[in-house]
């Protein structure tokens, strides 16, 4: 039932904004705000618990990532940059504003792991190590890669263009890794 609470949580906000209520959430789910109440205190509740699964799944996907030994180091870094949690569908960039305003503690943990990649910045060092990957300044190449992954949270763009969030992130993985110039 919470899986189902936090679908229909997901489904509202995207709908509607952030800005619904408890009555709404029990309509959509055709249940009573009772047992709404019986799963979940409050929406910051629904809310926060629809964060911890999507930043633990991220969390576990990427372990699983780093500790395959079958996979190459420059196939751990392309996959470290697409992955995809659990109601990634959440995270879009007109959701976002409205979580800022009214839930600026949620949006602070969103945000900085939005912007927060160790893993991915561990790989991208020793791809460097090993001539993997050209060097470059870590910092800057970071901010390109996270700034370019966060490209997919304007989900109405991808719409509009008919593409997918995978999609998307293979596209921009593509670039980032193998550039936009033809070789010869």
């Amino acid at each position: 039932m919470k899986t189902r609470i936090s679908n229909a949580f997901i489904e509202e906000t995207r709908s509607n904004g952030i800005k619904f209520t408890m009555d709404d959430l029990a309509r959509r789910l055709g249940i009573s705000k009772r047992t709404l109440y019986e799963h979940f205190s409050s929406k910051v509740e629904i809310l926060d618990s629809i964060i911890d699964v999507t930043l633990a799944e991220f969390d576990e996907q990427t372990r699983r990532i780093l500790d395959n030994p079958e996979l190459t180091l420059l196939e751990k870094i392309r996959k470290a940059i697409i992955v995809l949690p659990k109601y990634n569908e959440f995270y879009d960039l007109r959701i976002l504003e409205q979580l800022k305003r009214s839930y600026p503690a949620q949006w602070e943990r969103v945000n900085r792991s939005l912007h927060q990649w160790d893993e991915l910045k561990g790989l991208l060092e020793e791809g460097m190590r090993t001539g993997v990957i050209k060097h470059y300044n870590i910092d800057v190449l970071m901010k390109v890669i996270i700034d370019a992954s966060n490209a997919t949270l304007d989900r109405q763009f991808f719409l509009e263009h008919s593409i997918s969030v995978q999609e998307a992130f293979e596209s921009i993985v593509d670039v980032l890794l193998t550039g936009m110039v033809e070789t010869e």
